[in-house]
């Protein structure tokens, strides 16, 4: 099975304002490359507390980072072709979405699957399905809620599915 996991953090609201992305790429099956961007959103140096709060990422550590536009086309090779997957995964298409229509490029189809549905699928008894609680049930650390571990958290979750499901 080949894809690649993505996780986007956003700086607002509106969701041309990624603050991370961390994108896993799995091939046969098995995690080859994983990647995090800090990236400086267009609403820099603006953040939402409430964003700061889930995250931590502050202005200041996106101060000297690419913006999207500077990071797209390494991104776009890493995901050409693979389907991707996400947990909550209309959220992170949409930041994709409003990140590339912000800067005017052209957005690719996007095939992609949500590793809730996935998750709720493979296990319909477990209580809860955020991505916190999924990785404790199967004994998984990480930093919670930085893009590069919840991508793959969320990739070795979604292997962990599909084994369970084919």
């Amino acid at each position: 099975m080949d894809f690649c996991a993505i996780d986007f953090e956003t700086a607002t609201f509106d969701r041309h304002s990624a603050c991370e992305l961390g994108i896993c790429v799995v091939q046969d099956s098995k995690i080859v490359e994983t990647k995090t961007w800090l990236i400086k959103p267009p609403s820099f140096p603006y953040f939402s507390q409430r964003n700061i709060d889930v995250h931590g990422i502050l202005p200041d550590d996106v101060k000297d980072a690419p913006t999207f536009e500077d990071i797209w086309y390494e991104v776009e090779e890493m995901m050409y072709g693979t389907l991707m997957i996400a947990h909550n995964a209309s959220f992170d298409a949409n930041v994709l979405r409003g990140c590339l229509d912000y800067y005017g490029m052209f957005t690719p189809k996007l095939n992609y699957l949500c590793s809730i549905q996935l998750a709720k699928k493979s296990w319909n008894y477990l209580p809860r399905y955020g991505l916190k609680h999924l990785a404790e049930y199967h004994q998984i650390k990480f930093n919670h809620h930085r893009a590069g571990d919840d991508a793959e958290v969320c990739a070795k979750i979604s292997l962990l599915a599909f084994e369970k499901l084919f």
